[in-house]
C-alpha cells in the first residue's frame, strides 16, 4: 500500500493504492494518522479509489483509524470506494459505520456542515 498526502479546504485527503493487508501497511497507516492528528488535521478523507483489494487485517487497519481519529475529536470518511470494496463493506456491516463519498466536493463539504 501506498500513501500520498494532500489537503484542500482544511481536511487532510490521504489517497490510498494497491493493497490493504496488514504487516507494514498498518503501522504506516497508523503513524500516518498520528502524525495528522499532531499537527492538529483531524479531518481525514481516505480515497479508495486506487485500492485494488482489502483482506481482512485490510478492515481492521481502516477501522483502527476510524476509532483512532474518533478518540481524538476527528472525523474519518471515505472517498472513490470500488464496488468490490463496497460489497465487503456491506457484508461486513462497515457500511454503516463509514460515511463513504464519490465525489470529492461533496466529501469535502460534508465536513463542514456536520
Amino acid at each position: 500500500m501506498k500513501i500520498k498526502e494532500r489537503e484542500e479546504a482544511g481536511v487532510a485527503i490521504l489517497e490510498l493504492s494497491g493493497k490493504i493487508m496488514g504487516g507494514p501497511d498498518s503501522e504506516k497507516f497508523s503513524s500516518t494518522l498520528k502524525q495528522l492528528i499532531h499537527e492538529e488535521k483531524t479531518r481525514v478523507l481516505i480515497d479508495l479509489g486506487k485500492v485494488t483489494w482489502v483482506n481482512s487485517t485490510g478492515l481492521g487497519i481502516l477501522i483502527s483509524g476510524y476509532t483512532t481519529m474518533k478518540r481524538n475529536n476527528g472525523e474519518m470518511k471515505l472517498l472513490n470506494v470500488s464496488e468490490r470494496i463496497e460489497s465487503i463493506f456491506m457484508v461486513t456491516k462497515l457500511a454503516s459505520v463509514f460515511e463513504s463519498y464519490k465525489d470529492e466536493t461533496e466529501a469535502i463539504q460534508s465536513f463542514v456542515t456536520d
